[in-house]
């Protein structure tokens, strides 16, 4: 049967980081957008909010949207950039793709090889449409036609149990070993840091890493072609995505 693969978009495909990192610094200035640290101490007040316990708003950030990858900013200085972030028109659509050309390259394989991609994404509403059709655009105008796209909270395990998902393609070791401990797929982990900083456990859990997504697909075209009932076709599987034999099945 033709793969069913889940593929995660930002920090994946979307370069989502880099845009946030723009739009911190038309809020704090450059140089405040690239040094900001959390500190240890209560923040300073933000002149820009108003009290949310006297007036009963939520000052919460997007739930479960992790903080920017290449900004290490305090959750009140998080919360301002995502209250700046949904005043924009159609915000997801202006993402540039972190490997230029890899959806389409993506679009072509799953036609050819008639896989099933499922895009998962976390992301918040901004002005405009919705995330999920300003996704969708976004894919599009990358050559990928018709995407699925679902805009989704919750554990990624058990949301690729609910699809049957085969592979999940994430960015985030949480998310991967979610895979990993509530569902039946397998997940590779798109690792483009420094690979000292890797979770140790990652690998022992089964978790296939690689460094790009142009060399993950390269690996599922090899996982495509094999045969599954073939014997020792798992041990195949493993060794493609790095794993030792000690990896769960």
């Amino acid at each position: 049967m033709p793969l069913r693969i889940g593929c995660d978009l930002d920090g994946v495909l979307a370069d989502m980081d880099a845009e946030l990192l723009r739009q911190a610094e038309v809020l704090f200035g450059e140089t405040s957008a690239r040094g900001l640290q959390e500190s240890p101490e209560a923040p300073p007040a933000d002149p820009d909010s108003t009290d949310t316990a006297a007036s009963g708003a939520s000052d919460a950030p997007p739930e479960n949207i992790p903080p920017p990858a290449r900004l290490q900013i305090s959750s009140r200085q998080q919360r301002r950039l995502w209250r700046h972030v949904a005043t924009i028109e159609n915000f997801w659509e202006g993402l540039a793709e972190i490997e230029p050309g890899v959806i389409a390259r993506l679009a072509s394989l799953a036609a050819e090889r008639r896989w099933e991609i499922i895009f998962l994404t976390r992301r918040p509403e901004s002005a405009g449409a919705t995330a999920q059709v300003q996704t969708q655009r976004w894919l599009e105008s990358k050559g990928f036609t018709l995407p699925s796209v679902f805009v989704v909270q919750g554990s990624r395990g058990r949301i690729a149990a609910a699809l049957h998902l085969d592979i999940v393609i994430d960015d985030r070791p949480e998310n991967c070993l979610d895979v990993v401990v509530d569902s039946k797929a397998r997940a590779i982990l798109v690792w483009r840091e420094d690979p000292g900083q890797l979770p140790a456990a990652a690998q022992r859990l089964g978790i296939g890493v690689v460094k790009s997504v142009t060399e993950c697909l390269d690996i599922l075209t090899q996982i495509d072609g094999l045969d599954k009932n073939e014997p020792g076709v798992m041990a195949r599987v493993r060794k493609l995505l790095g794993l030792g034999e000690s990896a769960s099945a």
